[in-house]
């Protein structure tokens, strides 16, 4: 079956999957409320999950994929999927989690034989970390953290700074994940959900400009080349290491972007910025033969809703994984 190709060159070769909506935080710039998300109506189960990797691998070439949520390690269904995702044929399979279980699902992890995990943390202050995710505690993550450094595991660790309370911490979360070779990556705040429209958008929005005005008054640095289809922007500090920034309003990257998400009630996204969705729960039930042209038609559709620059959506990225 031919590769999905756009107009620009894009295709699907990275997948997200969210295992779940549900999440143990509520972060500030996810949620409005301080009300946990829960787990979405009819979530796929493990076995529908993996067959509908295995026929995206098949249809639209996918290579990697990352594990995301909510928060997937509150899923019920990590410890199978992460198990099953072993006989498949993917260049590389990786974990986005908030960390707060990370040290309890530390064996699984190193056993299952993943070599990277991107944690988030977005402040080194425990008040203002409760503040920020509205719930967890800072030092499970830190253990977290130390327990993948302690096994090789490539550790990133993804930062949103927020002017109103964590935008001071730009450089102590760098010297703290310097000192642990670790890749920070600053992410940009997104126009999603809630913030879409909203003046807390423009009160808390720290672009990469002045992400590097701040580093700068610290350390020299210089930009490092990417791979075509990164998200972060890279700079190296001469004999420290490196960091990220992913400037989705300052530098978009959607016209080499790869990514297609898969949400834990089995809808398909091609574009953060369009909430359009493609269903394939039913198509899962049916004979492959019949499914993979469907799907391929569905992926065809998915690829064409992306969009030339970051947009912003009413669409909550817990509910389609991260």
């Amino acid at each position: 079956m031919d590769r999905i190709t756009d107009h620009l060159g894009r295709r699907f070769t990275s997948l997200r999957v969210s295992l779940t909506a549900a999440c143990n935080y509520a972060c500030t710039y996810c949620v409005p409320n301080g009300k946990r998300l829960q787990a979405a109506s009819n979530e796929l189960g493990v076995d529908d999950l993996l067959k509908a990797v295995g026929w995206l691998i098949e249809t639209a070439g996918i290579e990697k994929l990352r594990i995301t949520g909510g928060e997937p390690l509150v899923s019920s269904q990590f410890d199978g999927f992460l198990g099953g995702l072993q006989s498949l044929p993917l260049k590389e399979v990786s974990i986005t989690t908030n960390g707060q279980l990370l040290k309890d699902k530390a064996p699984l992890i190193i056993d299952s034989g993943i070599r990277r995990v991107n944690i988030s943390l977005d402040t080194l202050n425990a008040l203002k970390f409760r503040q920020i995710a509205r719930g967890g505690d800072l030092e499970m993550v830190i253990a977290g953290i130390d327990a993948m450094l302690a096994a090789g595991l490539k550790v990133k660790v993804n930062m949103v700074p927020l002017a109103r309370s964590n935008g001071d911490e730009i450089l102590s979360l760098l010297d703290f994940c310097l000192d642990r070779r670790i890749e920070l990556r600053y992410i940009e705040l997104m126009r999603m959900g809630h913030l879409l429209g909203s003046q807390d958008f423009d009160r808390d929005f720290i672009p990469m400009d002045q992400i590097l005005e701040q580093i700068g008054q610290k350390y020299s640095y210089e930009r490092t080349t990417a791979p075509y289809n990164a998200t972060a922007v890279r700079f190296k500090i001469h004999n420290r290491g490196v960091f990220g920034i992913i400037p989705n309003e300052s530098e978009p990257f959607c016209q080499s972007c790869t990514r297609l998400r898969l949400s834990s009630n089995g809808h398909l996204y091609g574009c953060l910025s369009n909430s359009r969705s493609y269903d394939i729960r039913e198509l899962l039930q049916g004979p492959k033969e019949e499914g993979l042209p469907e799907l391929h038609g569905l992926l065809v559709k998915a690829l064409a809703d992306k969009k030339l620059a970051f947009q912003g959506e009413t669409t909550v990225m817990k509910f389609i994984g991260g």
